[in-house]
């Protein structure tokens, strides 16, 4: 079945890459920009293109769909695929050109708008699976937007194959497309009741044959300083810089719990940004590991080099603050594990050897889970996201949509 596909999935991505649709942590509209709501019109135009007959945008920025059973049976679970259309506010997404390197046999991606940026094989080792396919980058000024418009492409082809093969036999197929993911609000706005899915996956991974099952525990901590101003021409004895302050609580955190200090299964403290002056300074710290009992540990580091650093600056205080973000979704996940057995079969079917895997982060799935939607991760083929040498492969893309296809199937045989 799957080698008659006519895949349009690159078609699809080149399209979408091209629409800018960065979200923007700053703002509390939903969705964060407008512009993300651009590619939302072009996804449910296309979706009714393919004969969808309910796809819609919503007020919030999120795209519903679905696709109808061709299955008899009654009792197939509702399944949703779901991506998100925003990109990372860390580099620019705004006229991005992608690039396609067909036949890709292992030379070093030279990005033409500039020069300095240079893909090469002993920097990016997963390229080495790469050889003979054709490898999409950007031009060398933008990021790529791969993270998440693959699993967009993946799931639109899907969709596609879907409606056009009937013989596929499937139960009812929602569709998720969600704003906002980048900065941590991807399903703030999402109606589960409205969506009326059994079981998610999201199309958010990186290398083919990948399957996420566990991602990091994630709280934010606020750390706020109070000290005292005074004019600096007769500061003396007087004043204590809140600034100063946070550089020295800064400095004092330990390397081997910082993100460039840690790896695999490891946890981290990491300062997200400062601002202030000299009477009140802000410390945004994002707090992760992926178990939720050392979140608290971690805080506990921050609270101890605070007291020891405002020690040495009398009449200054502070207060910390700290917010639950999102948690491990293994716990909900292993509640559930034909999800993940399903999940692993369809990456059999294509040809692919299945990694279980982890994510040192998290994916709209991570909530999902938690509210009621188990929703564990799926490759989609993005690599080096968030940066201007990101890249993906036309053939990893196309593996992600025969995935799609076996798991509408493996759950229909299984019901």
């Amino acid at each position: 079945m799957n080698s008659q596909l006519n895949f349009t999935v690159a078609e699809r991505f080149l399209r979408y890459v091209t629409i800018d649709t960065q979200s923007d942590p700053e703002s509390e509209t939903c969705p964060s920009t407008e512009k993300q709501k651009n590619l939302g019109r072009l996804l449910v135009e296309e979706l009714t293109t393919i004969g969808i007959t309910d796809a819609e945008l919503d007020e919030h920025g999120y795209v519903y769909a679905t696709i109808p059973a061709t299955s008899d049976k009654e009792n197939v679970p509702v399944l949703c695929f779901c991506s998100h259309m925003d990109t990372s506010p860390d580099c620019s997404g705004e006229g991005v050109k992608p690039l396609v390197h067909q036949n890709y046999q292992g030379q070093d991606l030279v990005l033409p708008d500039d020069n300095s940026i240079v893909l090469k094989m002993n920097e990016h080792p997963d390229l080495k699976n790469q050889i003979g396919n054709d490898v999409i980058t950007a031009s060398g000024t933008t990021l790529l937007g791969a993270d998440n418009k693959a699993g967009l492409a993946e799931i639109m082809d899907a969709a596609y194959q879907l409606i056009n093969h009937p013989e596929i036999k499937h139960g009812k197929i929602r569709i998720l497309f969600t704003p906002d993911e980048e900065i941590g609000r991807g399903v703030d706005k999402a109606d589960l009741k409205k969506l009326g899915a059994d079981v998610g996956y999201t199309m958010d991974g990186e290398s083919a044959g990948h399957f996420e099952n566990e991602t990091f525990s994630a709280d934010g901590a606020k750390l706020i300083i109070n000290g005292i101003s005074s004019h600096p021409g007769f500061a003396k004895g007087h004043m204590q810089s809140a600034i100063k302050i946070a550089g020295k609580i800064i400095a004092a955190l330990p390397l081997e719990l910082s993100p460039e200090g840690t790896e695999d299964m490891e946890g981290f403290v990491h300062p997200v940004s400062v601002t202030g002056h000299a009477e009140q300074a802000v410390i945004e710290f994002i707090i992760r590991d992926f178990e939720d009992e050392k979140l608290v540990d971690y805080a506990n580091v921050i609270r101890n080099i605070a007291n020891g650093v405002i020690k040495g600056f009398p009449g200054a205080t502070y207060q910390l603050q700290v917010k639950e973000q999102y948690r491990n979704m293994k716990k909900v996940l292993d509640q559930h594990p034909k999800i993940t057995e399903y999940g692993i079969e369809a990456i059999k079917r294509a040809g692919l050897k299945p990694e279980l895997k982890s994510i040192r982060g998290g994916t709209d799935g991570s909530r999902l889970s938690f509210m009621g939607l188990p929703c564990p991760n799926i490759f989609a083929g993005e690599h080096a996201f968030h940066g201007k040498q990101e890249w993906v492969s036309v053939q990893d893309m196309q593996k992600a949509v025969e995935v799609i296809l076996n798991l509408c199937e493996v759950w229909e045989e299984n019901a």
